[in-house]
């Protein structure tokens, strides 16, 4: 059994800490990293894939792993039977790019451990764990990766705890530019970079944005949506770790995008559009002159899916 868990922007621009978008090519491509479980005499890993060499040597470190730890400490605390299993991770993403790589894997794994031992966990257990796990990555526990991940489409979190996020709707007609100039940026350097309190001014446009944005989306409204969609917080701080940021921002707003910004920590970045058009345009610029050595650029739109079987995108 193969698993497959998206990629996905988590500070979704207006909501740093708070907004977590899935996305998937239009092209069909599986953006994302795949998890396979089957039984065995004793846990082992294995790893493949286009990243595979960047993961930790010791296996015993990875997000993988850990999963399958939690995962089992979770299942004898409530008394329910397990058995042994190997898992194999097919690493398709980069790490530190901003893409939610951590959360791909982690979802994947604690996914399909769930789904081999009969759906013994509910939703809500296994994006607790994966919240915890992704706290392990980046200093500081929190679910605007994992929630999208999981679920699929927009996820607001709400620090309630008998309802931990809520799905916001997202235009579908919205494209997306992913663009991963090729370098890592660690979260944990990214945070330190933001200033530990913010003005009363910057905190009010802050709070503005996010409420607009929301009430758009739930109302409809495309262009009030656009209008409100940039990030006060984190972007003008981490942007100087992003060769290039500026101009492929403006030369993209030149194009017609109609917003701009930094997917998670980075490197990754981000346009929006509402036209193939536009989208190829900012695409070539992107590939052309921001990605580097390993850097890519997708079109994507949002994925309403979150984690699922392999088995059945392939059908």
């Amino acid at each position: 059994m193969k698993v497959f868990a998206p990629i996905s922007i988590g500070n979704f621009s207006v909501g740093f800490d708070l907004l977590g978008l899935a996305i998937t090519p239009i092209n069909g491509e599986l953006m994302g990293d795949i998890v396979s479980v089957t039984v065995a005499d004793n846990f082992e890993l294995t790893c493949s894939g286009s990243y595979a060499d960047v993961l930790p040597k010791d296996k015993s470190i990875n997000l993988v792993t850990l999963a399958y730890k939690a995962y089992m400490e979770k299942m004898a605390l409530k008394g329910l039977p397990t058995s042994a299993v190997t898992m194999h991770l097919e690493k398709r993403l980069p790490i530190g790019s901003g893409l939610g790589s951590s959360s791909s894997s982690t979802v994947a794994a604690l996914y399909a451990l769930n789904h081999f031992f009969n759906e013994a966990l509910s939703i809500d257990e296994l994006l607790e764990m994966a919240g915890l796990l992704e706290g392990k990555v980046s200093g500081s526990v929190h679910y605007d990766n994992v929630a999208p991940c999981l679920l699929g489409g927009l996820q607001l979190m709400t620090d309630y705890e008998l309802q931990p996020c809520v799905s916001v709707p997202f235009p579908d007609n919205w494209q997306i530019i992913a663009s991963y100039p090729g370098i890592e940026i660690s979260t944990k350097k990214a945070r330190e970079l933001l200033p530990k309190t913010i003005e009363l001014a910057t905190s009010i446009k802050y709070a503005q944005n996010l409420s607009v944005f929301i009430q758009a989306l739930n109302n409809g409204d495309e262009n009030l949506a656009a209008s409100v969609l940039f990030d006060v917080i984190a972007e003008p701080y981490r942007k100087q770790l992003i060769p290039g940021f500026d101009d492929y921002r403006d030369y993209a707003k030149s194009m017609g995008a109609i917003a701009f910004g930094i997917s998670g920590s980075g490197s990754t970045v981000f346009a929006i559009t509402n036209n193939h058009e536009t989208s190829n345009k900012i695409q070539k610029y992107a590939l052309n002159s921001f990605c580097q050595k390993g850097g890519f650029s997708h079109i994507c739109k949002v994925d309403n899916f979150g984690v699922r079987q392999v088995e059945d995108i392939m059908q």
